[in-house]
């Protein structure tokens, strides 16, 4: 199996890298890896890149991701979110629609976060996690993120329904806890389901049960190619003599072609070689797929 994409939808309760080894074992140990990590509370699309397709794993990672969530109002978690302690209580003060709308809209664009302690960012070789699973609390340093959209979808006290539109690195849980405390009390993350990763909005996801049975059935399992998440990127097609070259990590002459740091690579019949790039009138291979 050269490998594919595979959109599970990852279970309550299940770890990412737990649900990737169910995968794994449905399709024989394959080499494989996913894509986003999502917290046992969160259920949702988790790409699972399989084979060849992990070399395009990264730009998965770099795309979009759309959430919907929902955000307790008066108590405030050790870990923001359902599965921690509860650190703090405050009053829920009276909230209107219009009022939490104009707090949101404070959060569109680029903004920064603190990223959570609960999280699997290093400081000084060790996971942030595994501090604060010691009960030690380190400083870390704001990032940037980018909110493209940030809506309400309801307001039951004490619970706010949003969804998200955001770009890589955004913690929701961090988003939260900060709208919270912007609407005058403190919160924690119930709910988390990701619906969606860019490109991939219009396809369907999987459940392990499903796949389960469609592997006991002897099915083929349901595999996207591994160049579905580069639509985005131009494509260079070769002739039977360059592919050959490119494969042999030899250069092309491209002479006159718009430099691109990221082509898809492709050979006379469509086959999907891999990724390259152009530069100074050349076409060079930067990460190719094993091929037959």
């Amino acid at each position: 199996m050269r490998g594919g994409v595979l959109l599970l939808d990852k279970p309550l309760g299940l770890s990412s890298n737990a649900a990737l080894q169910r995968v794994r074992t449905l399709f024989g140990g394959v080499k494989a890896g996913h894509v986003g990590s999502l917290d046992p509370l969160a259920t949702g699309m988790l790409p699972v890149c399989l084979g060849e397709a992990t070399k395009v794993a990264g730009d998965i990672v770099s795309l979009r991701k759309y959430y919907r969530f929902v955000v307790r109002l008066g108590e405030s978690t050790i870990t923001g979110d359902a599965e921690g302690a509860v650190r703090e209580r405050a009053a829920v003060p009276e909230l209107t629609a219009p009022a939490i709308e104009a707090v949101l809209a404070r959060f569109t664009g680029v903004t920064r976060q603190v990223p959570p302690m609960y999280s699997a960012i290093k400081q000084g070789g060790e996971p942030l996690y595994r501090l604060a699973r010691a009960g030690i609390e380190v400083p870390r340093d704001a990032r940037e993120v980018r909110i493209d959209a940030l809506t309400l979808v309801g307001y039951a006290a004490p619970e706010l329904t949003l969804e998200t539109l955001c770009a890589k690195g955004t913690y929701v849980r961090v988003l939260a806890a900060d709208l919270a405390r912007s609407l005058g009390t403190v919160g924690h993350v119930v709910f988390l389901r990701r619906v969606y990763v860019e490109p991939f909005g219009a396809e369907p996801m999987h459940t392990l049960e499903a796949l389960t049975e469609r592997a006991a059935r002897g099915e083929l399992l349901p595999l996207l190619p591994p160049d579905a998440p580069l639509a985005h990127l131009p494509a260079a097609a070769v002739s039977a003599e360059e592919r050959l070259r490119l494969l042999q990590g030899q250069r092309l002459r491209r002479l006159g072609a718009a430099a691109a740091p990221r082509v898809r690579l492709y050979g006379p019949e469509r086959e999907f070689l891999g990724l390259g790039s152009l530069e100074a009138g050349e076409l060079r291979p930067r990460r190719l797929l094993a091929v037959p």
